[in-house]
């Protein structure tokens, strides 16, 4: 668990798939935050990862591009990354920059593990 009072992170298991669950703000007064607790989720779990984003309350480019980072890593390792929950007055960024249409959008977590399994 990670809480600076901005942002509070968490994590939990679906089966070898981690989940981390985001709360507050996303920008760069969390960057170094968020960014630490991914790269620890990653190398502790593995490549695949589902990033629980409805409890965001704001998110800049910045946080975004870490996002896409992060996917990144996980697909060049074989893995699986997807977005669970994100909800647009909270996340604009995603659609503003077009990458809604690329990153790995599910709107529940069930949803996003069928399509890992598939």
């Amino acid at each position: 668990m990670s809480n600076n009072g901005l942002l509070s992170l968490t994590s939990s298991m679906a089966g070898d798939i981690v989940v981390i669950h985001v709360n507050g703000v996303l920008d760069a007064t969390t960057r170094e935050q968020f960014s630490d607790y991914l790269d620890a989720a990653a190398d502790d779990h593995g490549p695949d990862m589902v990033l629980d984003l409805g409890g965001v309350t704001f998110m800049d480019s910045r946080a975004l591009g870490l996002i896409v980072h992060h996917w990144q890593r996980s697909t060049t390792a074989g893995g699986n990354f997807a977005l669970v929950s994100v909800q647009y007055p909270n996340s604009k960024v995603m659609w503003v920059t077009g990458l809604s249409e690329r990153l790995p959008l599910f709107d529940t977590l069930d949803e996003a593990l069928a399509a890992f399994a598939a």
